[in-house]
């Protein structure tokens, strides 16, 4: 392609919306442009790019033996419905954009197709000698971000492959889940990215096991707790971990102490002269149902630890069905304003005890009267422990579960692991922390999907059973500007050979010499007749604006028709490296070629 006859703009300044060096790369570079809040359009090299990143998912995909095709991205609520999400994300996560057509149907976008395809497989699957079965696709798919940011990372519509598998049992769906890691492996590899893969949190998607493929990156939104040996790695929602001991408590006598001003960990202990290791912290919670129930979770935790609101949620949410409910649509910390709501009488805040009384909750048919108390393992092995009076101004010392406090009934791992503590499988071994992005993840639903909406298969003894079901996503769009958030450098983007939208670029320092343009010309011609995709900057601009250009939009290799051609030579530069050096021009396409077969 010659850049004179191409859509190329660039952009010498980063734009003002743009907050993270691959967003305001990829818009600098011309490889998109903002359409609307959220809202991209791939211009020719970023759909290049889009489209290597797809082959190779593609391929990766299609040597498991799955089977590709394309789903509806209009999907009827009936179906969402049925499998109890509907409410989840068009109210709890709030992330689906629905709409009601002209005869008064909902609808919804797709941002994900558990429902579709199990509609599908219900619909044709009937003996277990259609299975193991394994569908994927790669289109748009959609969710109504609060607030999109970083370009194509949390934009509102985004390109994403997406896979289902359907089995007879647990076996053989671990056995395609272990085929899936290996492809995700693979294709990451294959795009020339630093990855790793984590335990993660299977979220409103569902199910049991489930991995993350994060991207390593210092701007990544998500937090990789793992040790050195590589034997553990997970997301920080999922990871767990042994905390530092506590220390002994020095107080052997209960009694309530006058503790003015100390509403915070920090501050309690200061003034009682005590580790936060000593403390049991109750924070208080608020869980909205998908039935409208309102219930008041107090949580004890031991002081120097933090609640892992995700780890909460889930098991709040196995709770669903002792209210009547599915599933929570809200989980907060109540502000001033919603106590006020459903506080019976000002609360102790900073000072809660334990056995704060339900008589703080106001009698309401939407409000469970009690409150539901969890204790974090943290908090239970205490002796002599420190905790809030229920009266603003004064803490309790010399505590004891059993007791002046009875031991809530709930025992639970709801704390955040955090980098520095012990691991699990070896406590010689420390958590390590990073950053990463997450391109894939892949999921063991079980039958959560098939059981909700009657997929069924016949087995051989004649029986009807639920479909077990995976899902396994990979964001394209997401995975190509990550690769650009974990290489870059000053002057703009440094593509991987594998994914980037050229191999190589032949530039022209001056057009208006006859002997640069026609060498240009005969090498641009041989590099893509021997299969080396090459851009042509034949543009009527400075030799500096178009070096600049080059290493703005990366191309891994800049071949230049300058001053050596006097001597049989062009000079090429290594984007990744920036080394240079003069090749004879007989030599540059083996040369390139060897190159490229090296890299990718």
């Amino acid at each position: 392609m010659r850049l004179s006859q191409m859509l190329f703009v660039t952009l010498r300044d980063d734009p003002a919306d743009a907050e993270i060096p691959s967003h305001k790369l990829l818009l600098r570079a011309g490889y998109i442009r903002r359409i609307g809040s959220g809202v991209y359009a791939y211009l020719p090299l970023m759909w290049r790019v889009l489209q290597k990143v797809s082959q190779i998912v593609r391929e990766e995909m299609n040597a498991t033996g799955a089977q590709e095709c394309l789903l509806p991205q209009l999907q009827p609520a009936e179906l969402w419905k049925e499998s109890g999400r509907w409410d989840t994300y068009t109210k709890a996560e709030g992330i689906m954009f629905s709409l009601i057509d002209r005869r008064e149907q909902q609808l919804g976008l797709g941002p994900t197709h558990e429902e579709v395809i199990t509609t599908i497989a219900r619909d044709m699957i009937r003996s277990y000698r259609q299975l193991p079965l394994n569908l994927y696709q790669i289109q748009t798919k959609f969710r109504d971000e609060i607030r999109p940011r970083f370009g194509l990372m949390r934009g509102r519509e985004f390109i994403m492959k997406d896979a289902y598998s359907f089995h007879v049992d647990e076996e053989s769906l671990k056995a395609t889940y272990q085929d899936m890691y290996k492809a995700y492996s693979n294709m990451l590899r294959r795009a020339g990215l630093a990855f790793r893969a984590v335990e993660a949190d299977s979220g409103a998607i569902g199910g049991s096991g489930s991995t993350e493929f994060m991207i390593l990156a210092e701007a990544g939104e998500d937090e990789v707790l793992y040790t050195e040996d590589g034997k553990y790695a997970a997301n920080v929602e999922k990871a767990v971990s042994l905390p530092a001991d506590a220390v002994t408590s020095e107080f052997t006598t209960h009694e309530k102490r006058e503790t003015p001003g100390t509403d915070t960990i920090e501050t309690v202990c200061k003034f009682l002269k005590c580790s936060p290791t000593q403390v049991v912290k109750n924070v208080l919670y608020q869980t909205v149902y998908d039935n409208g129930t309102t219930v008041l979770v107090l949580v004890s935790i031991r002081g120097d630890q933090e609640v892992n609101e995700v780890k909460l949620q889930n098991e709040l949410t196995k709770l669903a069905a002792n209210y009547g409910a599915k599933t929570i649509i809200a989980l907060n910390v109540p502000s001033s304003e919603t106590q006020a709501t459903w506080a019976a009488k000002s609360l102790p805040l900073g000072y809660i005890a334990p056995d704060l009384a339900d008589e703080y909750i106001k009698g309401d048919k939407k409000i469970h009267s009690k409150f539901l108390r969890l204790v974090d393992k943290t908090a239970v092995d205490l002796k002599n422990f420190v905790t809030g009076a229920n009266e603003t101004g004064y803490h309790v010392v010399g505590a004891n579960w059993g007791e002046q406090f009875k031991l809530p009934e709930l025992v639970v791992d709801i704390r955040k692991a955090r980098l520095g503590d012990r691991a699990l499988h070896n406590p010689e071994k420390t958590l390590q922390s990073a950053r990463g992005i997450e391109a894939g993840h892949i999921f063991q639903l079980g039958t959560k999907y098939s059981v909700a909406m009657g997929a069924t298969y016949t087995n051989e003894q004649g029986e009807e059973k639920p479909l077990v079901m995976g899902c396994y996503g990979v964001g394209v769009s997401r995975l190509a500007q990550a690769a650009v958030e974990q290489s870059y450098d000053k002057d703009g983007i440094i593509w991987p050979v594998a994914i980037a939208p050229y191999h190589a670029i032949v530039t022209i320092p001056n057009i208006k010499d006859a002997q640069q343009v026609e060498i240009a010309e005969k090498l641009y011609k041989e590099l893509n007749q021997a299969g080396i995709e090459t851009l042509l900057d034949d543009r009527d601009e400075r030799a500096g604006v178009k070096f600049k250009d080059a290493d703005l939009i990366g191309i891994p290799y800049r071949i230049v028709t300058g001053r050596a051609i006097a001597n049989g030579k062009v000079e090429v530069v290594q984007r990744a490296t920036r080394q240079s050096q003069e090749i004879d021009i007989d030599l540059v396409t083996s040369t390139i070629k060897q190159w490229i077969a090296a890299a990718i």
